[in-house]
């Protein structure tokens, strides 16, 4: 049994005047043709507004490029799923037999896109300044945990970043499979060392993801090799 919107209302800290728009807001498309895909892109909007705003202001000496990586990593998919977790947002979800049967109310996706829908629902309902509070309130913990900019770079970006500081050359991806239906595609990619006999695979549900997590595997080896200790009459033993 789902507990009752009042405790997502509490939660949210925000009363819909019309609970229609919090009724849509948590309505998967598997579960009703009146859904939450048109909220969500209503909210998708809003949000990156409102990170852009804060960030902006926040990090008043950053260059453009830093603060776009502090944007991306505030608003991706992940981040927002888990903010949406602290929300027990799962909890209401209406989704359609097969998503429960599949545990939908878990995935990421669903949950980060219903937290989406609600930010469009909460505009709706209440205007401009209702939707940005709710946006400031679900990124205030999040914003205060935000690792240095250097740190967002994507792991492709780190990897090549680590070789041309060692002057090597870059590496080479490959998809080795690309397997499952159109709308659950799953990719193994190999990321390999063009001087070098070490390679990694990443997995993803699209080939961009599948490369950043074999970058990032790639990336954690040879971060964690030994450094190669200087022979006898070198110029570290003058």
């Amino acid at each position: 049994m789902k507990p009752s919107s009042e405790s997502l209302q509490c939660a949210l800290d925000y009363r819909f005047v019309d609970e229609r728009w919090l009724k849509r807001a948590l309505t998967h498309r598997s579960a009703a043709h009146d859904n939450n895909e048109r909220l969500e892109f209503l909210g998708d909007a809003l949000l990156n507004l409102v990170v852009a705003d804060l960030v902006f202001h926040e990090y008043s000496k950053l260059p453009e490029g830093d603060l776009s990586r502090l944007r991306a990593a505030l608003v991706r998919e992940s981040s927002l799923a888990a903010i949406a977790r602290s929300l027990s947002i799962g909890e209401h979800l209406e989704l359609g037999a097969g998503e429960l049967r599949s545990g939908g109310f878990r995935r990421d996706s669903i949950l980060a896109d219903t937290l989406e829908a609600l930010i469009g629902a909460v505009y709706l309902d209440g205007g401009f300044d209702a939707g940005r509070a709710l946006c400031l309130r679900m990124m205030k913990a999040p914003l205060a945990e935000l690792p240095e900019p250097a740190k967002l770079k994507d792991a492709k970006t780190q990897l090549q970043e680590f070789l041309q500081a060692r002057s090597r050359p870059l590496p080479e991806y490959e998809v080795l499979t690309e397997e499952g239906p159109a709308h659950r595609r799953h990719f193994a990619v190999s990321c390999k060392l063009v001087d070098d006999v070490q390679t990694a695979v990443g997995e993803g549900s699209s080939r961009k993801l599948a490369e950043q997590r074999a970058a990032q595997q790639l990336l954690d080896l040879l971060e964690r090799a030994p450094r190669p200790q200087p022979g006898p009459g070198s110029d570290e033993d003058a």
